[in-house]
């Protein structure tokens, strides 16, 4: 019980190690990873002492239980959700002192997705390219949480943050996403430009970390056919032939021949971390500086 470890419990649907990315190496095919919900994967950082730069682990709507090698501070944040030490009640985005031996448990989101859990010193994996983040897309950094499996933990880095209260956006009812228009907006009638703004879109239930995709009306082309493969930023909103947009998240491929529409700001897309399916959409064109008329 001396060694800063954990043992994975219950890996829960999705839990993947995640930090700040590895941002800077899309010319070599590299997507940025990290952290979908950076705000919370922050929070949960300062909540236990550590930089906000280090290894969290990211849930997917079911949570997940680990066991500590050693007496831990931990905190999670993110989608709400009920959290247990060895079955007892603790408390949510708030640092948990969690004994050696014990599990900690944190359970299925009551509203949102993504739950952040943070641990004194941090996830100590293996960094790759300077990042300890999982990629889905490329399959870089550690694989996805498996039960049996252990993770190493870093040294702590200083005492837990004081917190009384810790402010929280609330479920996401509605997901509004700014977007720049363009590059490829003059591909797209009029009408599917109309389409855009003011059509009923929802989560689909196919989205994941690569992208978030929806579900509603079609968007209408003025131009036929694909282009060649062109670099694809965080945030773009591709549509490809099914005249659907998708939200390009953080594993999201760095090319692609699709056109794109409009980019999202990368400040706007955490609530896109917590969006669940059904969740309507609502696409809201800008300029730098002035919003556009809508409609």
């Amino acid at each position: 019980m001396a060694d800063r470890a954990l043992s994975v419990v219950r890996a829960g649907a999705l839990t993947t190690v995640q930090d700040l990315g590895r941002p800077g190496h899309a010319h070599l095919g590299v997507p940025r990873a990290g952290a979908l919900d950076e705000p919370a994967h922050r929070l949960a950082n300062r909540l236990v002492g550590n930089p906000e730069a280090a290894a969290t682990l990211e849930t997917t709507l079911t949570g997940c239980a680990v066991r500590l090698r050693r007496t831990t501070t931990v905190a999670v944040t993110g989608a709400p959700c009920p959290v247990t030490v060895d079955g007892r009640p603790a408390p949510w985005s708030a640092p948990v002192r969690v004994p050696a031996g014990a599990v900690l448990d944190a359970g299925p989101a009551t509203h949102g997705l993504r739950s952040y859990l943070a641990f004194g010193g941090g996830v100590d994996a293996e960094p790759v390219l300077g990042s300890r983040a999982t990629d889905l897309l490329s399959g870089l950094g550690p694989e996805p949480l498996t039960d049996g499996a252990v993770l190493p933990l870093g040294g702590p880095y200083g005492p837990p943050a004081a917190a009384d209260a810790v402010p929280h956006p609330g479920p996401v009812t509605e997901l509004v996403l700014p977007f720049l228009p363009g590059p490829r907006d003059t591909w797209f009638s009029a009408h599917g430009l109309r389409t855009l703004v003011t059509g009923r879109f929802q989560v689909s239930a196919a989205s994941n970390r690569i992208g978030l995709r929806t579900e509603g009306p079609s968007l209408e082309r003025d131009r036929p056919g694909e282009l060649p493969s062109e670099g694809m930023p965080l945030g773009a909103l591709q549509v490809p032939p099914n005249g659907l947009p998708v939200l390009f998240l953080h594993d999201h491929p760095t090319t692609g021949g699709y056109p794109v529409v409009g980019v999202v700001p990368e400040h706007c897309l955490p609530p896109a971390a917590q969006a669940v399916p059904g969740t309507p959409v609502r696409f809201v064109p800008r300029r730098p500086g002035r919003d556009l008329p809508v409609g």
